[in-house]
């Protein structure tokens, strides 16, 4: 530790901190532009000065470190003239168009100059205009307000590792662009609106829309991934959703959220189901509540149990999970089902399908093996870790290394890719292969198994496989569980937690079907009404002889092939549980009201079971999430994970068994297109659209017209 004193106030700090850190230890304001706790430290803004004593002159405190004995002032009237020389500099060629920027109300610069500036200016010299930049439909550039911080560069350079902005220039005609003026094509783009501490990179879908103080912030959990990433929804009165920010937490997405999670609002705008409806005569008509209700309760109250089975999707909330499955044990059906994908893997213990070495565990580890799995498209803030911890290693394979099975793909840092298909993981009973060799002798080493890899028809051969491998090599340890599943989906854990699986039959009778097996009691005809839960990705053709039921909130596949459709809530219209792939139980909140007649799913489960004969014992949230977590500890905390030593089960026989030479199927085909909410935004089908173009070497590079303009369907 390295002790210092500020404003006659003394700190102890970390040796290697800098001023700038130990001021804000101590509650000292230091403005900034360029430094961001985040990034590599620039130092080009200047406008962090402080006094220190015997210094010549005022030094840069996000880059000075400190040194014992130190002597730092940061009120001084030579500092508070530097900061006042800094900003009428940097205010020399800003426009002053404060009143039409979207960064009106959120600007460091407007903040930064009331607060330290002089209130007038000594230059009247014509003002450079710069010529805006196209960097694609998600970020508006309005290049003359850059204050050349860099902080974008610095973004897409080391936590995006895509490397496409960068300065032309020298003196006064720096610039900050893309390298080819085209559309900038990182999974994190919209990030670079937060980071700027001015207008010059703003929300383009939002521009115009409204300013901060209109909206009503509320902090929620993104579904868009199994990440459960901290996040803020801005909206304007009850129905509308205007935008969506990050909210930091290191443990989970730290300063950052993936454009999918920041732009697919608008999808919740279109297509949505508002209403009930049933279907007559081959038509889709109208009908209340009631009239839905008589329709399933007509056509079920003549089924065995064994008759009906139910599904649910990849965005439903555990509390309607939870009521569904409920509602199913009481009318006897024991085909549940919540693995669209189609896998049977069954799970021992609860640390069997979890992320156990936690997200910002990543940061711990030395080497990293990844099975079946794009971590840049099923978990985006989990790539960007690794590409942090890679950048922490300076880039040495012999500190921190990445292997590959699988597809190869761009991770945006260095891999060793090992082979494509499942045969190609025998390399792990290789005591002599050089990437066998590192996991062995790895302190922290780390296993991650994708959903590819659950899909996969060896997808229990290999869990076992690697199973066996960890504890043969004793890799697994009181403080250290380096088996990982990487889910890519909202309602996954959830739905393994509460056990949405195939149950076995009371007093010896038919056991559930998993989803192969719902298909084909379908097409037998021994099973006749199936319940789908917010799922659109099934195969609806091979359920084409069932009654089907769905609930869900847009009219996508579900709603088409549906006989009673029931209009349900999206996440941001209800209240709702999720847990993350590390096993974190989080809880959304509601921001706005469902559209129309939509209700809870939950409330019109329990009102269905009240039509059923068959009343669900809860009668409001409170109480349903009460005798969940009753029955199911997990959910009995919110917010933190609950550890517990980890004996995984392995199975030799299993173990020992022949791969195939197969490959995998990645779950994530179109980043921007991955679930129903963002399959109807139009803002990600624009995105999708560019990508497409972009990987097959067509560059965009003109500006897209507007969606509302003329020409373009409404």
């Amino acid at each position: 530790m390295v002790t210092l004193t500020i404003d006659n106030q003394t700190v102890e700090v970390p040796e290697g901190s800098t001023v700038l850190q130990a001021c804000d230890q101590l509650g000292i304001e230091i403005p900034v532009f360029c430094y961001h706790p985040k990034l590599s430290i620039a130092g080009n803004c200047r406008m962090c000065l402080v006094d220190v004593e015997k210094s010549p002159k005022p030094v840069a405190s996000c880059a000075m470190p400190v040194a014992e004995g130190m002597v730092v002032s940061t009120h001084t009237d030579k500092v508070k003239r530097a900061r006042q020389g800094v900003l009428e500099l940097l205010l020399i060629n800003h426009p002053l168009d404060c009143p039409i920027c979207d960064q009106g109300g959120e600007c460091d610069l407007q903040d930064l100059t009331m607060s330290y500036g002089r209130g007038c200016s000594r230059f009247s010299l014509n003002k450079r205009a710069v010529k805006d930049k196209y960097m694609g439909p998600l970020v508006k550039t309005v290049m003359t307000r850059c204050i050349h911080c860099t902080r974008c560069i610095r973004f897409t350079n080391e936590i995006a590792g895509t490397a496409e902005l960068g300065t032309t220039g020298r003196g006064e005609h720096v610039e900050i662009t893309s390298f080819l003026e085209s559309a900038i094509t990182s999974e994190l783009s919209g990030n670079l609106v937060d980071i700027c501490p001015v207008g010059a990179l703003t929300n383009k879908p939002y521009a115009f829309h409204g300013r901060p103080w209109e909206l009503s912030k509320t902090p929620s959990i993104d579904v868009m991934d199994a990440l459960g990433a901290h996040i803020r929804i801005d909206t304007r009165g009850t129905w509308e959703v205007m935008r969506i920010l990050p909210r930091g937490n290191d443990l989970i997405n730290e300063d950052w959220i993936t454009d999918r999670t920041r732009f697919a609002y608008d999808g919740l705008k279109y297509q949505r189901l508002d209403r009930p409806y049933v279907r007559k005569k081959g038509k889709v008509i109208p009908a209340t509540f009631q009239e839905a209700f008589e329709v399933i309760a007509s056509k079920i109250k003549n089924l065995a149990g064994t008759e009906i089975a139910a599904i649910t999707g990849d965005l439903c909330d555990a509390e309607s999970m939870y009521a569904l499955k409920k509602l199913m044990l009481s009318l006897g059906s024991p085909h549940l089902e919540s693995r669209q994908k189609g896998s049977t893997v069954r799970f021992d213990v609860r640390e069997d399908y979890l992320f156990n070495t936690m997200i910002a565990g990543i940061e711990d580890s030395d080497v990293v093996l990844l099975i079946g799995t794009n971590p840049r498209m099923e978990a985006t803030l989990i790539n960007t870790r690794l590409r942090k911890r890679t950048l922490m290693s300076g880039g040495n394979n012999s500190v921190f290394s990445v292997g590959l099975i699988g597809p190869k793909v761009d991770l945006t840092y260095p891999y060793d890719h090992l082979g494509e298909k499942a045969i190609d993981l025998d390399f792990l009973s290789d005591g002599k292969h050089f990437f066998t060799q590192k996991l062995i002798n790895a302190k922290n080493p780390v296993i991650v198994l994708g959903e590819a890899v659950l899909n996969h028809p060896d997808g229990e051969k290999i869990l076992h496989r690697v199973r066996q491998f960890a504890v043969k090599n004793k890799l697994i340890r009181e403080d250290w569980n380096p088996l990982n599943i990487l889910t890519s989906q909202a309602a996954t854990t959830a739905a393994l937690d509460l056990d949405f699986l195939p149950q076995k039959g009371k007093d010896g009778g038919q056991n559930g079907l998993a989803l192969e097996g719902i298909y084909q009691a379908v097409e037998k005809g021994d099973i006749k009404a199936v319940y789908l839960l917010g799922a659109d990705d099934v195969n609806f053709e091979r359920l084409k002889g069932a009654f089907i039921i769905y609930q869900g909130h847009h009219g996508e596949q579900g709603a088409q092939h549906a006989d009673v459709i029931l209009p349900g809530a999206a996440y941001t219209e209800k209240n709702g549980t999720y847990v993350n792939l590390e096993g974190r139980v989080q809880q959304g909140i509601q921001v706005v009201s469902p559209p129309g007649e939509a209700k809870e799913d939950w409330k019109i489960i329990r009102a269905l079971s009240q039509q059923l004969k068959t009343p669900l014992p809860f009668d409001d949230l409170a109480a349903l999430r009460a005798q969940m977590a009753s029955e199911y500890t997990t959910f009995r905390i919110i917010g933190d994970i609950i550890t517990r030593s980890y004996h995984p089960r392995v199975d030799e026989k299993l173990a020992q068994g022949k791969l195939t030479n197969r490959g995998f199927d990645l779950p994530i085909s179109d980043f921007y297109l991955s679930n129903i909410i963002t399959r109807h935004s139009k803002i990600l089908a624009q995105c999708s659209r560019i990508r497409a173009q972009t990987e097959t070497g067509e560059r965009v590079f003109e500006e897209e017209p507007p969606l509302h303009a003329v020409g373009h369907n409404q």
